[in-house]
């Protein structure tokens, strides 16, 4: 993965007093993008929980099954086979260090706003500031971001906590994302930040 610091034009620290981590659809089915991601991932997640920074994972929703299944969720297929709510490829990857008190928001369409609550529980926790993590880079990660920042957010955009199929894309999505709205950041940055906390 190419630096970001050729697109970063300026800089800013996330307040932990007023942030929220978004970690978005790290599903099964996407464990192709998930996996190597995950390092970084967890150690951004394990460093916003030690700065008392509120963790937030979304889940997009798919198909059903029973006569009123199709109730306008996506209908996107893993190796041939239509995605189901319920079976372990729709289920997030179990590896991510949740908690019993995470929220997880239910999605379905690439906003982890629209129709799902979550600016409300953002609003109601004080939080100004989000931080943006997780799979599809340049379709649901974007899209969240955009919506974040329309709504009066913040928005901060993790480099190397974020992943899609085409590494070009992702650079290219980065490249838009910098030159707008957002702040990017990486592991190095939160640890910088002084977002370690207490040991």
């Amino acid at each position: 993965m190419g630096s970001y610091k050729k697109y970063e034009i300026r800089k800013r620290n996330p307040n932990p007093k007023t942030s929220a981590l978004l970690v978005i659809d790290m599903q099964n089915y996407f464990s192709s993008m998930a996996h190597p991601i995950l390092p970084t991932l967890l150690q951004t997640i394990r460093l916003c929980r030690r700065a008392s920074i509120p963790v937030i994972f979304t889940r997009h929703s798919h198909k059903s099954t029973g006569p009123d299944g199709d109730h306008g969720m996506l209908a996107e297929w893993r190796n041939g086979d239509l995605i189901i709510d319920g079976t372990v490829e729709a289920e997030l990857i179990s590896e991510l260090d949740r908690k019993q008190d995470d929220l997880v928001v239910e999605k379905n369409t690439y906003s982890a706003f629209r129709n799902t609550g979550l600016e409300e529980q953002l609003r109601e926790r004080g939080v100004e500031e989000v931080i943006v993590t997780g799979v599809m880079t340049n379709l649901c990660c974007e899209t969240t971001a955009r919506e974040a920042f329309v709504r009066g957010f913040r928005v901060f955009f993790s480099t190397d906590a974020t992943a899609t199929s085409d590494e070009d894309l992702h650079e290219a999505t980065l490249k838009n994302l910098a030159f707008g709205f957002a702040y990017l950041l990486d592991c190095n940055t939160l640890q910088e930040a002084g977002l370690s906390g207490n040991p």
